[in-house]
């Protein structure tokens, strides 16, 4: 069994809190005051959407989650007021309505508002490509936060390019993979390999073209078992943003592939 631990994609979690801030300094602040939606009319939305098949835990908490993370003001934390509900193209998101942590934050630790809905892969592998549908709403409709992103609903995926199935790789031959949907550009990927009962992963060179990922296996490379993973992102296309200043951020994706390194 391959072990990946060493080279595992960060959590949801971890990711959108190095994207968003996760956590901001309240200043000393022990309180949170509740603030409508209208309040977030001049905050940031930061959309994270993460895509990650993680070959040696598939059902890892988070590992396909769409996510959005309003920033807190310039000063002071706030916390969404109740009753605000969040939809993700008409289906119920869980939301953090944000605000100073009931424990374990202390004072200075001050919690973003979000909302994020966990995908079926497989669901989304056989549906049609469609734009991605974000909407907050208070309970009698006096204020809306909307996001849509184009065509952004779809299984991606770096799919093998070549004769055969891909699963065994010979030393010093050159290899391809082509992120889909082809549509998108995926901005630079990495691709690294890790040896069966390895601790580091080595990161091969790889080259780009447009969503084709080319890289050499180098002769050096240990006839054994490995893990071989590709990782990109792409920013997706916003359509629309409204109730708040700006809306930002970027899909993950990352295949793993079990292969045979051969002479």
């Amino acid at each position: 069994m391959i072990r990946s631990r060493s080279v595992r994609v960060p959590s949801l979690v971890v990711y959108s809190l190095l994207l968003s801030g996760g956590l901001a300094g309240c200043g000393g602040r022990t309180e949170a005051p509740s603030v409508p939606l209208s309040a977030f009319v001049d905050r940031t939305l930061t959309y994270t959407l993460v895509d990650v098949d993680d070959l040696e835990n598939p059902d890892a908490a988070g590992s396909h989650r769409f996510t959005v993370t309003f920033s807190q003001p310039d000063r002071g934390c706030t916390r969404l007021a109740e009753g605000v509900v969040a939809t993700f193209n008409g289906q119920p998101m869980n939301l953090n309505l944000g605000g100073i942590p009931d424990s374990g934050g202390g004072r200075e630790s001050c919690e973003q508002t979000q909302a994020w809905f966990d995908f079926e892969p497989e669901a989304w592998a056989a549906e049609p490509i469609e734009d991605i549908r974000i909407f907050l709403q208070e309970p009698a409709g006096e204020s809306t936060v909307s996001l849509i992103l184009r065509r952004a609903k779809a299984k991606r995926r770096f799919v093998y390019q070549g004769v055969g199935s891909g699963t065994t790789l010979r030393r010093g031959q050159t290899y391809s993979y082509l992120w889909e949907p082809e549509e998108e550009v995926p901005e630079t990927a990495t691709v690294t390999l890790l040896r069966e009962q390895g601790r580091a992963p080595a990161t091969l060179e790889a080259t780009q073209d447009g969503g084709l990922v080319s890289f050499k296996l180098p002769a050096a490379t240990p006839t054994a078992t490995h893990l071989l993973r590709l990782l990109a992102t792409t920013p997706g296309e916003v359509t629309e943003c409204g109730g708040v200043a700006r809306c930002e951020g970027s899909f993950l994706h990352s295949s793993d592939y079990e292969v045979s390194v051969v002479p």
